[in-house]
């Protein structure tokens, strides 16, 4: 497993890397200024706020817990087109890359 950081105080401490090293996480720092290496993640954060979130309140934290995943494994995995795959969604982008 990685944790990707853009080099940021709290990113390139100690403690995270001691804390990455007991839990056998591999640290991934970007280089400075490099605005596209955060591209995917942040366009995937941006269409879960869009698409599910979009300000709205949530009860307790299980339940938001519970609606983002439901949201990534029932919908943006298996359903939702993505331009980057061709059209197709995560799902059947594997299925015809395992073939």
């Amino acid at each position: 497993m990685a944790f990707q950081s853009d080099r940021g105080c709290q990113s390139t401490s100690r403690e995270l890397t001691d804390l990455a090293g007991v839990l056998g996480v591999r640290l991934s720092v970007r280089r400075t200024g490099q605005c596209c290496d955060n591209a995917l993640a942040e366009s995937f954060f941006a269409t879960l706020k869009r698409e599910l979130l979009g300000g709205r309140p949530w009860p307790t934290w299980a339940t938001a817990h519970t609606a983002i995943f439901e949201w990534i494994e029932g919908w943006y995995n298996m359903c939702r087109l993505q331009s980057s795959l061709s059209y197709r969604s995560p799902a059947e982008y594997e299925t015809v890359l395992a073939a």
